[in-house]
């Protein structure tokens, strides 16, 4: 079986179009989605709506959307101490969604195991312990045996940091990030997801890096018109950083 794992589309319609095209090109029959659907980006209604539509998506909460789920004053105001232009895309997400859209974000499970082609398989956004943990290119091999410990999975898919790697453990465990989709933080800004194949007890993975229409992208952005839209949208043209 051929899966797309795609994460942090962060509502960029644009970019998630684009993934969509390849994945069909790719001849993948199932997607898991591992977060982060809103939230700072363009168009987080029509990505919300696509999503919760899909019947062959297996989709778990990333960390943004549980603040958009468990929105609270007290949230806003730790997060906007340390990036007040998050917080404002928050607020804004929060004003502008309807209410099934965001019970549908608050009750999203957290992980997700599943087992594909006698393959254990492990969903999670940030780690296996934490929605907002960050695991990137530089992380020491033990510090990951170390987040893994407990773990009864082969192969374990996470996001949240927008940097895509991936591990190889001496416990023959496999821990791949899949980058993102909408928000991508290194120096290529183009789509960043997961092909995996799964076949009779093994599997090889990919990252594909895929192009999209960053400037309608962008424009869609500023168009948000709260308070720091602008960096986000320079953003989509040229990743810098996680947060502005």
């Amino acid at each position: 079986m051929r899966v797309a794992i795609v994460s942090d589309i962060h509502a960029n319609w644009q970019a998630l179009e684009a993934v969509l095209e390849d994945m069909k090109k790719q001849g993948c029959q199932r997607v898991l989605c591992l977060g982060d659907l809103a939230m700072a980006g363009p168009q987080p209604k029509e990505v919300i709506d696509f999503v919760r539509c899909q019947d062959n998506w297996t989709v778990i909460q990333g960390n943004t959307d549980k603040l958009i789920g468990d929105y609270s004053q007290e949230t806003v105001d730790k997060l906007k101490s340390a990036f007040p232009v998050m917080a404002n895309a928050l607020m804004d997400d929060v004003n502008i969604l309807e209410e099934d859209k965001k019970e549908y974000l608050k009750n999203l499970p957290a992980q997700k195991e599943l087992e594909i082609e006698d393959i254990k398989v492990l969903l999670v956004h940030g780690s296996p312990r934490r929605n907002n943990e960050d695991i990137l290119p530089d992380v020491p091999l033990a510090q990951i045996e170390e987040i893994l410990q407990g773990v009864d999975a082969d192969l374990i898919f996470c996001g949240h940091t927008h940097v895509p790697c991936g591990y190889q453990t001496d416990s023959r465990k496999t821990l791949v990030n899949v980058g993102s989709v909408g928000r991508p933080m290194t120096e290529n800004p183009q789509s960043c997801y997961v092909v995996a194949d799964f076949n009779n007890g093994g599997f090889s993975v990919e990252h594909r890096f895929v192009d999209y229409d960053r400037e309608t992208a962008s424009e869609f952005m500023k168009a948000r018109g709260f308070d720091g839209c602008e960096a986000l949208a320079q953003m989509i043209l040229k990743p810098t950083r996680r947060h502005v």
